[in-house]
């Protein structure tokens, strides 16, 4: 059974103009017990969008939602197949910082990234997919979680911010255009 989730409609818009417009335009769904898949079209082509998540520079300026407090302490990223990554922010609320880290299980130019999420033993692991048509770009993100648990925190932490992330990048590849 799938159900939508509107986790966007309890974020608040972002003040620059048109963010809000990004942000409703990112679509959040629960899907099974253990799936939560969003996507998101950008009017730019799959190099492009493949970029800004592939090149580590890029992807810090649009990763961490700006309402979100934090920021990037530092980030370690080798995107490429059997790579690794660790990503480690701080927020004001926490006396230490907190790491994200995992290994990426395949990389394909402009079409798909697989990682693992192993700071814990409920970490999702994480495919996105990109596809190019018209010159605008789908992507798909899709994290498998090994419980519903697992999966429903997600949503009431990280996954929220999704389509504020999404609507940062949207930002940062309007300016790249």
């Amino acid at each position: 059974m799938k159900s939508s989730t509107t986790l966007n409609a309890r974020r608040k818009p972002m003040a620059s103009e048109g963010s809000s417009a990004a942000i409703k335009r990112t679509a959040v769904e629960r899907k099974g017990d253990r799936e939560l898949v969003v996507t998101r079209t950008f009017d730019a082509p799959v190099h492009l969008v493949f970029e800004a998540w592939r090149n580590p520079e890029l992807f810090k300026r649009w990763w961490i939602p700006k309402s979100a407090g934090m920021s990037l302490v530092s980030g370690d990223m080798d995107i490429r197949t059997g790579g690794t990554y660790r990503l480690v922010f701080k927020h004001p609320a926490f006396d230490q910082p907190m790491a994200f880290f995992g290994t990426y299980k395949e990389v394909t130019e402009n079409t798909r990234l697989v990682w693992t999420n192993e700071e814990s033993d409920q970490g999702a692991l994480t495919t996105v997919t990109f596809e190019e048509k018209d010159g605008k770009t789908l992507v798909t993100l899709h994290e498998l979680y090994p419980t519903e648990a697992a999966r429903d925190e997600a949503i009431a932490g990280s996954a929220e911010g999704l389509p504020e992330q999404f609507a940062q990048l949207d930002e940062l590849l309007a300016a790249r255009a």
